[in-house]
């Protein structure tokens, strides 16, 4: 996949966000951090604490215990719903295509909370983590696919 000089590239996970710019050239790509963000998730053994929640039922015998929510997916969800909002403001400031590289469960949760805008700037979408991979080595990776 080629990206031209502008192309904004937004690489996400639950965890961390970066959006970047190519500043370079098809050949030579250059990217540029615009924005970044990361949040500490702790493990869901941390986040848990007791035992899950007991109902009683109206009519019967026996009790119903509640399913145990999953609070690190959950934490995960909300970094990534809220981190469409800093690229909504990110591409109201910057011209050029706009590239999504996120983990495919991230990619669906993006999917829900896209505006327009970002609709309408959506090139391609790469279902993949990218976030721990240096910045110079995410152009290398994606020029290659």
């Amino acid at each position: 996949m080629k990206l031209a000089h502008g192309t904004i590239l937004f690489v996400v996970d639950g965890e961390k966000m970066l959006i970047l710019r190519n500043d370079g050239d098809t050949i030579h790509p250059d990217l540029a951090v615009i924005d970044n963000r990361k949040i500490e998730n702790p493990s869901n053994r941390t986040l848990l604490s007791d035992a899950p929640g007991v109902g009683f039922a109206s009519a019967g015998f026996g009790k119903d215990t509640y399913d145990k929510a999953d609070p690190h997916q959950t934490n995960e969800d909300r970094f990534v719903a809220e981190s469409t909002k800093a690229l909504t403001r990110a591409i109201s400031e910057q011209e050029g295509d706009l590239i999504v590289v996120a983990p495919p469960t991230a990619l669906g949760v993006l999917r829900k909370h896209y505006n327009l805008a970002v609709k309408k700037r959506v090139i391609a979408e790469v279902a993949k983590d990218f976030t721990n991979h240096p910045v110079d080595q995410i152009a290398r990776i994606i020029m290659a696919d």
